[in-house]
């Protein structure tokens, strides 16, 4: 197996940078999901391709 695919990252929250409850793999794509943050306790949509988060703005 490649380095590539044992890679798994834990979503972090974009607004405070806390640990979320939700891990991506390099093959995962979000679009307009809802993530929650149970340090900040918010909840947005976001959207996540190749490990890059980023917040949908309505």
């Amino acid at each position: 197996m490649k380095d590539e695919e044992k890679r798994v990252e834990w979503v972090l929250c974009p607004l405070c940078r806390g640990k979320t409850r939700l891990k991506l793999l390099p093959e995962t794509v979000l679009k307009n999901f809802p993530l929650f943050c149970p340090k900040c306790r918010r909840e947005m949509l976001i959207s996540a391709e190749q490990f890059a988060v980023s917040i949908v703005r309505e």
